[in-house]
């Protein structure tokens, strides 16, 4: 599935969400691009490792605070949708807009939970 999980590591910090648009084209064509024969040579967990090093610098640029846990989310992809997404920003933009959904509404859930907890 490609379904975002906001549950990804399972811990979340007070950060706040900006509205991402995102520089991700400029970052994306600064890159030598990841060939899938690149990671035909990798085992899976090697792969993954390499497309999380790809992944990283564009998505902090965009959302500094979250790049980590954003980038973890976007990892439990295929790997030959990130492949795609590497290539193609408008894909990727939409990807990190919707994990930033998710965390958002994961948040918000927390905190309704904290108010009734009170």
């Amino acid at each position: 599935s490609s379904g975002i999980n906001a549950e990804y590591g399972g811990r979340y910090g007070s950060n706040t969400v900006r509205n991402p648009m995102l520089p991700m084209t400029e970052l994306i064509m600064n890159q030598e691009p990841l060939s899938s024969n690149i990671l035909n040579n990798t085992n899976p967990q090697e792969q993954k490792q390499k497309l999380g090093e790809k992944l990283y610098p564009i998505i902090q640029a965009a959302q500094p605070e979250l790049a980590g846990k954003l980038t973890g989310m976007l990892l439990e992809m295929e790997n030959s949708e990130l492949l795609h997404m590497l290539e193609d920003s408008i894909s990727l933009n939409s990807k990190v807009n919707e994990a930033v959904a998710v965390l958002q509404a994961h948040q918000q859930k927390l905190a309704d939970q904290q108010m009734i907890a009170k």
